[in-house]
């Protein structure tokens, strides 16, 4: 006890001189940490305001926070004595390593850098990509948030997007509504093209440039398969699509025209004794 207090006692400015720069090191890196997060949110608001996509907001947004963290770990680790010029050549070293080992991450962050170079989305936007459909919610530097039409939320990895085709289904401003329809071999085909083209007349929504297409598309083993091509702006596109399908139907009916549908005919003999 009495060599612990005595080393105490001699080493006590130096214990009080480190013990002071801990503390200014935990205080600089809390510090640091609310700065960061409170770049993030300058930086949306100010590509905000510049109505600049949400989704390349939240990236750049990302990235600034990262970069102010960074800077204050290094400021915290050189206000307790470790040389930082050193410290960054061994995280150079470590980094290749850790880079090695993390292909897949840097991989993403390529990609998220590249998708908001190409833009071949952005926020808001109906994509089908890696094998998922939704509406682009925000791009983090490792991944892309999705929001499916049933309110799911679907993280997807940057790197497997831009492997793959993207279907972007909002980026014109029109879509062609395909439709086939299939009547039985009796029928009149004057009579079903008047009726088919009735139903397209009917909706406001179709559009009148460029014209709609009726045609016969197929001739079926049991049916004659017509095939309706109409035009909407995208975001009437469901509702042209289901109010076609109903109404082409309804209407078919009303005029004694019959839509086939596969039977099986099946013929018992009788095996006299």
């Amino acid at each position: 006890m009495d060599s612990a207090a005595k080393w105490l006692n001699e080493n006590s400015d130096l214990l009080l001189h480190y013990g002071l720069q801990t503390v200014v090191a935990i205080v600089i890196l809390l510090v640091g940490i609310r700065v960061a997060k409170v770049c993030e949110k300058l930086t949306k608001k100010a590509i905000e305001k510049k109505k600049v996509d949400k989704a390349v907001g939240s990236f750049l947004a990302n990235i600034v926070y990262a970069l102010v963290f960074a800077a204050t770990v290094l400021m915290a680790l050189s206000q307790v004595g470790i040389e930082t010029t050193s410290f960054i050549a061994i995280l150079g070293a470590a980094g290749l390593a850790v880079g090695l080992a993390l292909q897949g991450s840097l991989s993403n962050f390529a990609s998220g850098v590249l998708i908001i170079i190409l833009r071949p989305f952005k926020s808001g936007e109906f994509i089908d990509a890696a094998g998922h459909s939704g509406s682009v919610s925000k791009i983090e530097i490792f991944s892309t948030e999705l929001l499916s039409p049933d309110n799911k939320t679907i993280i997807v990895p940057n790197s497997a997007i831009m492997g793959g085709a993207i279907v972007n289904y909002s980026r014109q401003a029109t879509r062609r509504v395909d439709i086939m329809v299939g009547v039985s071999y009796d029928s009149c085909l004057k009579q079903t093209r008047e009726v088919l083209e009735s139903v397209i007349k009917s909706n406001d929504k179709v559009l009148k440039d460029p014209a709609f297409f009726i045609g016969v598309h197929t001739l079926g083993d049991s049916s004659v398969n017509f095939v309706t091509r109409s035009w909407a702006k995208t975001e009437d596109y469901w509702a042209v699509y289901f109010y076609l399908q109903e109404n082409f139907k309804l209407a078919l009916d009303e005029a004694g025209i019959s839509i086939p549908f596969p039977q099986m005919d099946v013929h018992l003999n009788k095996i006299s004794e």
